[in-house]
């Protein structure tokens, strides 16, 4: 068979593209958009203008209708007197809180503990073979938890299982699996101990 040179040959011409859909129209300028917008802005710069030009409003006792009272002929007295004669009676307090939550004492009630005859396990794998069951063991001692591989039949065949504990309340055995689901380790089950 000869061999072809498909490269010097070229490529063939494309064939022009059946568009039946008719291209959307251009938008045209939003001229009324353009003129609420500038009439927008030209009230906004009408009502700061008016703002800044306008007086502010007369106090209602003007300055100059204010009667001056008659100074006595006597020696009036040192003005530290007269701030404290001008200043109002210190109010009272009129909540008690403060004395009543130093003499409070706070009582909980705490729910008593289940505490088992039977201790507690956890297993954190089953694995075919011993390399990964010693694997999971070396990534729970990294965490500073101690654990054990058991082995043990089942209806396929043998299974290493990883297991911490005993331990005697569930409380903790809840408390190192959220420490090793914190480190990625999971999954980890609590069973009773057998």
């Amino acid at each position: 068979m000869a061999t072809r040179d498909y490269v010097k040959r070229g490529k063939a011409p494309r064939k022009p593209t059946r568009n039946t859909k008719k291209a959307p129209p251009k938008a045209a300028f939003p001229l009324k958009w353009a003129i609420i917008a500038v009439l927008l802005v030209g009230a906004f710069g009408y009502g700061l203008f008016h703002l800044a030009t306008s007086t502010p409003p007369e106090n209602t006792t003007p300055v100059e209708q204010k009667v001056e009272k008659p100074k006595p002929a006597a020696k009036s007295p040192p003005s530290s007197q007269k701030a404290k004669e001008t200043l109002p009676p210190q109010p009272k307090e009129k909540w008690s809180y403060i004395e009543e939550l130093e003499n409070k004492e706070v009582e909980v009630e705490a729910n008593e503990q289940e505490i088992s005859s039977r201790p507690y396990l956890m297993q954190c794998g089953a694995y075919r073979s011993s390399s990964q069951a010693d694997e999971r063991k070396a990534m729970i001692a990294f965490q500073g938890l101690e654990s054990h591989v058991k082995t043990s039949q089942g209806e396929k065949g043998i299974w290493y299982r990883v297991v911490l504990g005993p331990y005697p309340l569930k409380r903790e055995a809840e408390r190192d699996r959220n420490m090793l689901r914190r480190a990625g380790i999971e999954p980890c089950a609590i069973w009773y101990w057998n």
